[in-house]
């Protein structure tokens, strides 16, 4: 994704960068994407929901907010439907398909036991998805 700015509000330091969400992930706190509309947003969101969930947090973890109302269900949809890719990615890595994607192919190095949980991982999410706090900030707010 590239033309916006990121912010971490830990750090209160703003500034514009292309995001690799195979690169180096933000830190702690909260991490503000903003972009122009047709920029993956939405595809950078989902990405990095599923990296974050593939390699250390859990669903009740996850906060994901937007602000337009009819936002909300698409990128829902789109974060769901990118777990399931790539833990269906993983299930071909593991069986020793090389990943097209590059996300797969961060979440499928490290050995097949980090592989597995990573999998694992994702599948619970999966699983618990129905709990995810994906909303509005209005709707985050009430």
């Amino acid at each position: 994704m590239s033309g916006r700015g990121i912010t971490d509000a830990s750090s209160d330091a703003s500034f514009d960068a292309s995001f690799d969400v195979c690169g180096e992930l933000p830190g702690p706190g909260v991490t503000l994407l903003e972009a122009s509309a047709g920029t993956g947003k939405t595809f950078t969101i989902a990405s990095l929901a599923a990296r974050y969930l593939a390699e250390r947090h859990t669903v009740d973890e996850l906060l994901v907010v937007t602000f337009p109302r009819a936002a909300t269900g698409e990128l829902r949809d789109r974060v769901r439907r990118r777990l399931a890719e790539t833990v269906e990615g993983l299930s071909r890595a593991g069986a020793g398909v090389a990943p097209d994607d590059p996300l797969v192919a961060l979440l499928a190095s490290g050995g097949a036991d980090v592989l597995a949980e990573r999998r694992r991982r994702l599948e619970a999410a999966l699983r618990r998805f129905d709990g995810a706090t994906i909303t509005t900030t209005h709707g985050f707010c009430q």
